[in-house]
């Protein structure tokens, strides 16, 4: 499937508003200043997989599995680069891939005595959660070859 100029310019419309929300996020959430930017590159990069993969097709979890996984890998370099815990980049980098609107709606229909509605976005927000919390788990599980030195 190609893209159209309109579905790039709102993928890249995305990209910077999920930077600057990271970003946004990031200073609040105390992040270190050197950090900053590269909190916001990795928020905005999970979020274009994201809606690159919905607008691809697939539906939410699989699009926040697909997402998670760069993003991880990319809070992993920039960890290591910087020389910062990977949680400085990862908590405030799935800020924009956490499902919020989908535990507010649950909670909002079963308040409202909807449990039909309450139960289905129950059912889709833990997947998503499961997909983040899979995603996550898989690509930190690999473990970083060490260098070797010369003494």
């Amino acid at each position: 499937m190609m893209l159209t100029s309109t579905q790039i310019g709102e993928l890249a419309a995305q990209f910077f508003i999920a930077g600057a929300g990271t970003l946004s996020f990031a200073v609040l959430f105390g992040c270190p200043r050197k950090s900053l930017p590269f909190c916001g590159l990795v928020g905005a990069v999970g979020w274009f997989v994201y809606e690159l993969a919905v607008m691809l097709g697939a539906d939410s979890a699989a699009a926040s599995l697909l997402a998670v996984v760069p993003l991880t890998l990319l809070t992993r370099v920039f960890a290591i680069v910087i020389k910062m815990p990977v949680t400085v980049f990862l908590l405030s980098g799935i800020f924009p891939l956490v499902p919020g609107a989908g535990i507010y709606y649950c909670a909002y229909y079963f308040i409202q005595g909807n449990n039909a509605l309450a139960l289905s976005n129950g059912i889709s927000t833990f997947k998503v959660a499961v997909a983040l919390a899979i995603g996550i788990t898989l690509v930190l599980s690999v473990p970083i070859p060490k260098r070797h030195r010369k003494h």
